[in-house]
């Protein structure tokens, strides 16, 4: 669990099921993704999130919650990718909020102590980031954050001709963080 002056990122619990499904059907939060999502895709994306704790049980993504109603809000965290890009291994920084949260320095918030954990408690060498090339507010928070563009790409799963399927890759290294404090 991460502590910031307004967020609490945790693990999941039985109550962040409607409200995540709630964001999978919402088309604004789900617009840089090639489609929503089903409330039963919600419930596997879930699943698949409790596994990887099962792997790694000192980070993931986390359900974020405002501290002050403990209400449920999205998630933030970190994402193993293991073989699925030419730039694998590696640990994403993966962030998706309701839109209720948007514009109010809640991501920013939650990434920027994902990101202390990752260097200073798991002492990462690097985390990356990506999303659709047209997916600017991502880019902007990535940027804010002092990652630096490495390269644009075609994401694997998406055909070339998708408006999704350029991406841009971002990374972090831990004494360029440093800077960020």
């Amino acid at each position: 669990m991460l502590e910031t002056s307004r967020l609490i990122l945790r693990p999941w619990q039985e109550s962040d099921i409607a409200p995540f499904i709630q964001m999978g059907l919402d088309p604004d939060v789900m617009h840089y993704f090639p489609s929503t999502l089903s409330p039963d895709q919600s419930r596997d994306f879930i699943k698949s999130i409790r596994l990887k704790f099962d792997e790694h049980p000192s980070w993931g993504l986390w359900a974020v919650e405002f501290k002050q109603n403990q209400s449920f809000i999205g998630y933030i965290g970190l994402n193993a990718q293991p073989s699925q890009f030419d730039f694998s291994p590696c640990i994403e920084i993966s962030w998706r909020l309701a839109k209720a949260a948007w514009r109010q320095g809640y991501a920013f918030e939650g990434a920027k102590a994902v990101l202390d954990y990752a260097f200073e408690q798991l002492k990462l060498e690097r985390v990356v980031a990506f999303t659709a090339a047209v997916n600017m507010p991502s880019e902007a928070l990535m940027k804010k954050l002092n990652m630096t563009k490495v390269k644009a790409f075609d994401h694997p799963k998406l055909a070339a001709e998708h408006l999704l399927a350029r991406h841009v890759l971002y990374e972090i290294r831990a004494e360029d963080f440093s800077n960020l404090i």
